[in-house]
């Protein structure tokens, strides 16, 4: 493995790398059916934009209650990380083999149901190994690592499945190859990592671990700010695609069509990826919530792009849209391993588990909310959905002013212990 010890390549576990390997797996999957399942299930099975809302956003109801069952399962003696992971790997692929078959509204939010309960049992699991194997100073570019992994497969799934899309127009198969993914994952996690969880005396209460984290002031202050960041996402994973597809002014008609959105967006996922590890180094200096701002006026910025094109600000539409997904790029690599390190910081090592949960818990708040607002924005007229982007943007001044608070309470005297 020698290409691992290359100097640009932080120096980082085994065990960190054969899981960003798992992970790239599953991720290649969900990569195929990440932009085009909204636009299947819109424009081929025939549900509404508010149906397809509503139904992601049951996925995050569901992802509710396994992040819940899920922190304690992970800090337990019983379960611990390594079956946790396991058990949400069945129950996806499960939920891929239920939207394979689904033609309308009711088996639609079944599938959704169960996807949600599996990633709600994946995301403390796998953020907690990554924690457990990582020395504090290097879990920014540890989870950082696991991100870029996570979107080189999402990049590599985005171009496989607008490949197969423009080649087949069978959109069902999407969800054959996500429900794979997931099996290939539960192999390797099987086959290749075992149980990291710390060893304790005797093991705790189930619950014991949530008495202790919704009384920690500085989580639930942090929650806040990150349930809209998840929000955000939520936009350019379910709103977005169906917005630019549809409602984006271009000279042959309203919407770029979908070999257009599979350039753009695959050109996202890549320079996501590109610029995982140099902006995790760039933000490292910075206290948490300083590299957070950075990130929200990257989203603000770009939520105003995407609304300038619509309005027909930016001539060109691909153009537009495209600018706006390379400032988001920027922003989703400036949020996602600093949230993740700050709250295993938070964290006492007995109860990663839960701490991870709550982190992940605002992922599932962020896509319960998002989705169902922007299928309404979509469901409204032309100055509604137009927008929706620019209230978005707005949206980030009073986050701001969280973050600067937040940072104002770590740099207090009495919290450098």
């Amino acid at each position: 493995m020698h290409f691992l010890r290359h100097r640009w390549l932080p120096q980082l576990d085994r065990r960190v790398w054969i899981l960003a390997a798992g992970r790239l797996l599953s991720q290649v999957g969900i990569g195929f059916v990440l932009f085009y399942a909204p636009i299947f299930f819109v424009n081929e099975v025939g549900l509404s934009a508010t149906q397809v809302g509503l139904g992601v956003g049951s996925e995050a109801l569901s992802g509710l209650v396994g992040r819940f069952l899920g922190g304690s399962m992970t800090d337990s003696a019983f379960w611990g990380r390594r079956k946790t992971l396991l058990l949400s790997a069945l129950i996806s692929a499960l939920a891929d083999v239920i939207f394979l078959m689904s033609n309308n509204f009711p088996v639609f939010v079944m599938g959704n149901l169960l996807m949600g309960l599996g990633v709600g049992f994946y995301w403390p699991s796998t953020e907690a190994v990554v924690a457990d194997i990582t020395p504090a100073d290097d879990r920014n570019e540890s989870y950082a690592v696991v991100r870029l992994a996570d979107n080189i497969g999402l990049g590599i799934g985005v171009i496989l499945g607008g490949v197969l899309i423009s080649t087949t127009q069978r959109y069902r198969l999407l969800f054959a190859v996500d429900g794979i993914s997931f099996l290939a994952f539960f192999g390797l996690i099987y086959g290749a990592i075992a149980e990291t969880r710390p060893g304790q005396g005797s093991d705790r209460n189930f619950w014991h671990g949530w008495n202790i984290a919704l009384q920690d002031a500085l989580l639930l202050i942090y929650v806040t700010v990150n349930i809209v960041f998840t929000s955000y996402i939520a936009q350019i994973q379910s709103t977005l695609p169906v917005y630019v597809n549809k409602f984006v002014p271009t000279p042959t008609g309203a919407g770029l069509p979908e070999s257009v959105l599979s350039l753009l967006f695959t050109g996202h996922v890549i320079l996501t990826a590109l610029v995982q590890l140099p902006i995790a180094r760039w933000l490292k200096p910075l206290s948490q919530p300083r590299a957070l701002m950075v990130s929200a006026c990257c989203w603000g910025l770009g939520f105003t792009l995407i609304w300038a094109t619509g309005v027909g600000i930016v001539g060109q539409a691909s153009i537009g849209i495209g600018l706006a997904l390379t400032v988001m790029a920027l922003a989703i690599t400036a949020y996602t391993p600093v949230a993740a390190a700050f709250v295993v910081m938070l964290a006492p090592e007995a109860l990663r588990g839960v701490y991870l949960s709550v982190n992940s818990m605002c992922w599932a708040l962020g896509y319960f909310i998002g989705p169902p607002i922007g299928g309404w924005a979509l469901d409204q007229g032309q100055p509604i959905t137009d927008g929706f982007w620019l209230v978005a943007a707005v949206t980030v001044v009073p986050i701001l002013a969280v973050l600067a608070y937040l940072d104002r309470r770590l740099a207090a005297p009495e919290n450098h212990s």
